[in-house]
């Protein structure tokens, strides 16, 4: 976040309440009077209703994904200091309140919600101290994150905003202003690192560039932006489409002016800026930023250390299997020549985009005839397949996914990157869907979501270790499946588990060791099958962004290890798909408070 100067600084002192004195006497007094009347359960919903209101306020894109259009004309304020500072008043207010609440007169579950709002309170603090804010918060943009890479297809229609009136044709434009204000003010963030000697990477920066020059270089009217105009209802009056036309033009051509000034400023002031080295640990303050991005992602205080040797001897695990299967398939070279062999081996290689997006569809099918014999729970939302838009998935991830709506209405979206087909592998298709889709991402966010008696911070809050430990834990259901009876089948699951595997020693190498670019990239290719194009792209997004790609690796260890223990405690009695609704029917719970909960669950059932 970003450091304020001194007269802000005073102006922040003075907006922080001196908690728990969060109103006047008067205001106080009539609190205590109508909360008196209430249990103490009755008081901690009717916190979560407050804070969940005032969260919307600051963040109407989360109201925006959650079907709520009260602020539908507004991004938010990201990146001034009094949306900080409204940020961290409300975290403290929410923990004063907290205090003021019994535990141990709660039930069950609202111990469990109580212990979840309490945790991300206290890691919200932690991450929004001005220490941290000043190595973050000036460094907005990355090609991994920042507005840019998320808001062109917001804006088009096809994502969370609706598109069936004219007011909401009118609430996109308004949007836009924000968008151009938020590049705006990134590009007065970045100079405020110059200032201070907080840098980004020259490399990802370089990144960035390539990304708004492949924006710019699209025709304003076959651009995402002009896709609404494109896609006009047909009830809209003659007199309102022509003015919405008209407006969508100028704003279209503001933003276009908006990506050109970013685009300038980082080629021609920021760049030659930037700092050549790639980890956080050789970056000012750097150090102390990872340690507390470790604990913010793993949800555990664990240390860059004790990652890396753990990284390193699944690395060496997961290859014991490489050579299990090289045996199997009668390869007689070296294991890199079984490496270079599957790299390069037309059989390997996906035909083309179109049969790429067949072979997810049958994919999908085939899971879905089995998936009834593991969940009990299933998500209401439907779940679409589709390859990344070309203008983003030169630099994007091999797959993601986006969420559906909370009500079923908007199906959840597993996407694939068909950038540079040569360079891809089709041995990791199942495994990718099994993470991205489903069982995976879409289970797991859609099925918090759509759950109702969860607080609103539990059905749309989260964090990595857990979200992304449930989505390597689902690729291992593919043995029990029978999806990896095949040893080419089986080598691509193995190739995704010595990826996150080799996570934990890279990430840890590149921001605690001093490892380069390169050093990172040779590891991975001595250790994997995977292809240049795709280890270069997994390098480039742990420099970007450090310690998420701890999480999977951990959380999915912490899973696995939970089912194990349930397994031998309650031997002939343990069912599978209670087990995955006692993990999934709670929102993505910090790993600490998931351990409990399966503990509890174990002790009941014995």
């Amino acid at each position: 976040m970003k450091l304020i100067r001194t007269a802000l600084l005073a102006t922040a002192a003075m907006a922080l309440p001196a908690v728990p004195a969060l109103a006047d006497a008067h205001m106080q007094g009539e609190r205590h009077s109508a909360e008196s009347a209430m249990t103490e359960g009755e008081k901690l919903q009717a916190l979560f209703e407050e804070s969940d209101e005032r969260s919307l306020t600051l963040n109407p894109i989360s109201g925006l994904f959650r079907g709520d259009m009260r602020r539908a004309d507004r991004l938010g304020d990201f990146l001034t200091d009094s949306f900080f500072i409204a940020a961290r008043t409300d975290t403290q207010l929410n923990m004063a309140l907290l205090d003021q609440i019994d535990r141990s007169k709660l039930s069950e579950t609202d111990q469990l919600a109580y212990d979840v709002f309490k945790y991300n309170q206290e890691q919200g603090l932690k991450g929004s101290t001005d220490e941290i804010r000043a190595l973050t918060e000036v460094r907005p943009v990355n090609h991994f994150s920042g507005f840019h890479t998320f808001y062109p297809t917001f804006a088009s229609g096809q994502s969370a905003a609706k598109f069936n009136t004219v007011e909401d044709y009118e609430n996109n434009l308004s949007r836009h202003q924000d968008y151009i204000a938020i590049g705006d003010r990134s590009i007065e963030k970045f100079r405020e690192g110059m200032e201070t000697g907080v840098l980004e990477t020259s490399l990802t920066i370089d990144r960035v560039i390539k990304q708004l020059d492949t924006q710019l270089e699209i025709p304003l009217e076959e651009s995402q932006f002009w896709a609404p105009v494109r896609d006009m209802p047909g009830d809209f009056s003659e007199e309102d489409r022509t003015r919405l036309t008209a407006e969508y033009r100028t704003a279209t051509q503001a933003i276009y002016d908006s990506t050109e000034r970013m685009r300038d400023f980082l080629r021609d002031e920021y760049l030659p800026a930037a700092r050549t080295t790639v980890g956080l640990s050789e970056m000012k303050g750097g150090e102390k930023l990872y340690a507390q991005l470790i604990e913010s992602t793993t949800t555990l205080p664990l240390t860059a250390d004790y990652l890396h040797n753990l990284g390193l001897s699944e690395v060496a695990r997961v290859m014991e299997g490489f050579e299990e299967i090289k045996q199997e398939v009668g390869f007689t070279g070296t294991t890199t020549e079984f490496f270079d062999y599957v790299r390069t081996d037309p059989q390997f290689k996906p035909e083309s985009r179109e049969v790429l997006t067949q072979t997810y569809y049958d994919i999908g099918e085939t899971v879905d005839a089995k998936i009834g014999d593991y969940f009990s729970l299933l998500p209401k939302s439907e779940l679409l397949i589709k390859p990344y838009d070309p203008a983003i998935e030169q630099f994007s991830a091999g797959g993601s996914y986006q969420s559906g709506a909370p009500d079923g209405s908007r199906p959840g979206t597993f996407y694939f990157n068909a950038y540079d087909l040569p360079s891809r592998l089709t041995t990791g298709n199942v495994t990718l869907y099994l993470h991205e889709g489903a069982p995976g991402h879409h289970f797991q966010i859609s099925l918090a979501q759509e759950n109702e008696d969860l607080p609103a911070f539990m059905r749309f809050g989260g964090n990595t270790a857990y979200v992304e430990g449930w989505a390597l834990y689902s690729e291992t259901l593919g043995h029990e499946m029978g999806l990896f009876d095949d040893p080419w089948a089986r080598y691509g699951t193995l190739q995704d588990e010595q990826l996150r595997a080799m996570r934990l020693v890279v990430d840890t190498g590149l921001h605690s060791k001093g490892w380069s670019r390169e050093k990172a990239i040779e590891f991975m290719l001595e250790n994997s099958g995977m292809t240049r194009t795709e280890v270069v792209a997994e390098v480039e997004r742990y420099i970007a962004i450090p310690s998420q790609a701890l999480a999977y690796k951990v959380g999915a260890l912490k899973i696995q290890e939970l089912r194990a223990e349930a397994e031998s405690a309650l031997g002939d009695d343990f069912d599978i798909k209670e087990f995955h609704a006692q993990i999934l029917g709670t929102g993505a719970l910090p790993l600490p408070v998931l351990e409990a909960k399966i503990d509890r669950w174990i002790a009941s059932q014995q």
